[in-house]
């Protein structure tokens, strides 16, 4: 079974795909059974099944404490 990703509100996340306006580093800003991201460069905020999102994802960076 795949491991879960361990994502919190505020982890910014790199996606395999851009997004069409460019760029392609995503705020964590909703956690559960949905994700809720917004992109760091339009401010575009999408939910995405966190099986889908767990696809996508290249990288995590952590939330700054």
């Amino acid at each position: 079974m795949p491991e879960i990703l361990d994502l919190h509100m505020g982890d910014v996340l790199t996606l395999k795909k851009p997004h069409p306006c460019g760029g392609s580093q995503w705020e964590v800003v909703r956690v559960g059974m949905d994700i809720g991201i917004v992109c760091t460069t339009c401010n575009h905020r999408v939910t995405l099944v966190r099986s889908e999102l767990e696809r996508r994802v290249k990288r995590i960076t952590p939330a700054q404490s």
